[in-house]
């Protein structure tokens, strides 16, 4: 596993904070797809016991993250162009159903989220770009308010996220993607209900139009029968 990964301190939430930094290293590709992870490893690597570490696994492979290996441990799952694009399609509904709820609320996005994106864009760190995507889109989903919506959505972001941290690491973010959240964030102020979701739902099929041409189709994995060991 080439991932190098800090020590963890033992919590109550310890299980969480395991999980959190498998997810991250999948997402920035610090574990790539077909990377092999067995629980001593990880558990050596994190300098915890392999309890927490069994029960991580385990929710990573409910989120279709990781799959069942031959023999011993999991694998990382591939990324498939055509999952991706299903989930697009999921969050996309969300995403226009919460632009079209808040601006019914007139709500007042904070300015500094769209500061924050263009700066991110203006570098190099794409932890750094994904995280201010992610902060502008929960910014819709709670001034929305309905709380179902954010939740809902959570599920599916973890695969958005590593789609755009695999694509990231090889090509530029859409050039026109903060103005695309500027102007959603001001038809909401404006309490432009129609325009809002408009905006949003372009912004988001350009979105998966991207992703689906970087990453390319693929064939969804069968996953093997058995226990993580």
């Amino acid at each position: 596993m080439p991932a190098q990964l800090v020590k963890l301190d033992t919590t109550p939430d310890l299980v969480e904070r395991v999980y959190r930094a498998l997810l991250d290293a999948i997402v920035d590709g610090s574990l790539p797809s077909g990377a092999r992870l067995t629980q001593e490893e990880i558990a050596g690597q994190l300098a915890v016991s392999r309890q927490p570490v069994l029960q991580a696994l385990r929710m990573l492979k409910s989120d279709g993250l990781v799959l069942d290996a031959p023999g011993r441990g999991v694998l990382v799952a591939p990324l498939d162009g055509a999952w991706i694009a299903s989930v697009y399609e999921v969050r996309a509904a969300l995403d226009v159903l919460a632009a079209r709820l808040a601006a019914q609320r007139r709500a007042a996005l904070d300015p500094d989220l769209i500061e924050r994106g263009r700066k991110a864009a203006r570098g190099r760190n794409v932890r750094a770009l994904i995280d201010a995507d992610v902060a502008f889109h929960n910014a819709v989903y709670a001034a929305s308010g309905n709380p179902l919506i954010e939740q809902s959505a959570h599920v599916h972001w973890r695969h958005v996220r590593r789609a755009m941290g695999a694509v990231l690491q090889k090509s530029t973010l859409r050039t026109t993607v903060w103005d695309e959240h500027e102007a959603i964030a001001q038809a909401i102020g404006r309490g432009d209900a129609e325009r809002a979701a408009r905006l949003m739902s372009g912004h988001d099929q350009r979105a998966s139009e991207h992703m689906s041409r970087e990453l390319g189709p693929r064939a969804s994995p069968r996953t093997a029968e058995g226990d993580i060991r």
